[in-house]
């Protein structure tokens, strides 16, 4: 078995396969890559058993065959390469791979491909297909609020509930909470998935240049994307995901309007000075000024400033945790945003004043924290 391959096009590959890989895994065949030439185009696989990921790409071949090369290997010594044509050949008795570069010639010892875990197959599946940035928009604006608890595993991932004419993903830590819903989206039939959050940020990572469709295939315990020459195929997190709509408060009298960036900014200023356990941050909101502070009894460290917005309500004193709003707000577009609130021990709700895509909604919603009085 015998091929030629450009150097950069394949190190592109393996890096995005890489993200698969994990550092410690129960069967030695997944510290490979696996290279599958079939009609004149490489295929790679990589896989951790949870999640699989197939790259292809053309190559010059004769023959095919099956071999699993050592990942670790081959990414190191792809790194140091310029762009070049590299030549593979492969030794089928001995599992011997030679590569042929500018420079001279490097051998591996590969293993027999047949090792290599099979991805499940999908049968009795749906299916629908959503544009490839709009997917990478969805990604962007939940992945960040997804849990790291390993005792509530469904809060870990991005929620999407499919509905006959909208497509909403949810992400949640108890903390912090965002609701994107796109209604450019059809998938035609009603059905809730729990994606993980690794096979997500692959997704989004391969997105990042794609104008393509994405097609998603689901069953009750998989999902399957497709699009370019990219496969992804993962394993559902399984359980009930919590009534997100049961937490977001509807009756939010008081209203905050405030240019997103000076807000961002001050927070950012005035959190420095905040408690590093609670890192709160009070908000004390009365005609068109917002008083933001922060202290920290134990060090007696404290900052106040000032910033004009518009107001509509009672005055009014919350606590936020800072590197919460900190993070909803780095993930809005906007220039203004409005923060809806009813009373200092409820959910407050971020939302956009200015929206460049009527197709889609977006809303953030951040626990308060006690103040101390």
């Amino acid at each position: 078995m015998k091929f030629i391959v450009t150097s950069t096009a394949l190190l592109k590959q393996l890096q995005l396969l890489s993200g698969v890989l994990n550092s410690s895994n129960t069967l030695p065949i997944l510290d490979n890559f696996l290279f599958e030439i079939k009609d004149k185009e490489l295929s790679i696989s990589a896989s951790d058993l949870e999640t699989s990921m197939t790259t292809k790409i053309a190559v010059e071949a004769k023959e095919e065959g099956i071999i699993a090369i050592p990942a670790k290997l081959i990414l190191d010594t792809l790194k140091q390469l310029p762009e070049q044509p590299l030549t593979f050949t492969i030794d089928p008795t001995s599992q011997g791979i030679e590569i042929a570069s500018d420079y001279g010639k490097y051998k591996i010892t590969g293993h027999n491909g047949d090792e290599f875990p099979n991805s499940p197959q999908l049968a009795n599946d749906n299916s629908f297909t959503i544009a490839g940035e709009s997917l990478s928009r969805a990604l962007n604006k939940t992945i960040f609020a997804t849990g790291n608890d390993d005792m509530r595993p469904v809060m870990s991932g991005v929620y999407f509930e499919l509905n006959n004419d909208s497509l909403r993903f949810v992400a949640t830590d108890a903390h912090k909470l965002v609701r994107y819903t796109r209604t450019d989206v059809k998938p035609g039939t009603s059905a809730a998935l729990i994606l993980p959050k690794k096979p997500l940020n692959l997704i989004k990572s391969a997105l990042s240049n794609s104008k393509s469709e994405v097609s998603i295939r689901y069953t009750e315990n998989n999902a399957l994307f497709s699009f370019d020459h990219v496969t992804l195929m993962c394993r559902l997190i399984e359980g009930k995901y919590p009534n997100y709509e049961a937490v977001i408060p509807q009756e939010n009298p008081f209203k905050l309007t405030i240019d997103r960036l000076d807000l961002l900014s001050s927070i950012k200023r005035v959190s420095i000075f905040a408690n590093k356990t609670t890192s709160q941050v009070r908000l004390k909101m009365g005609g068109s000024e917002l008083s933001i502070s922060a202290e920290d009894l134990d060090y007696a460290n404290e900052a106040q400033e000032r910033l004009t917005c518009a107001y509509a309500g009672d005055d009014m004193e919350i606590g936020f945790n800072a590197r919460f709003l900190n993070d909803l707000l780095a993930n809005l577009d906007s220039e203004n945003v409005n923060i809806e609130m009813s009373a200092p021990n409820r959910a407050g709700i971020i939302t956009q004043v200015e929206s460049e895509n009527a197709e889609e909604d977006l809303l953030m919603l951040v626990m308060p924290v006690m103040l101390n009085s």
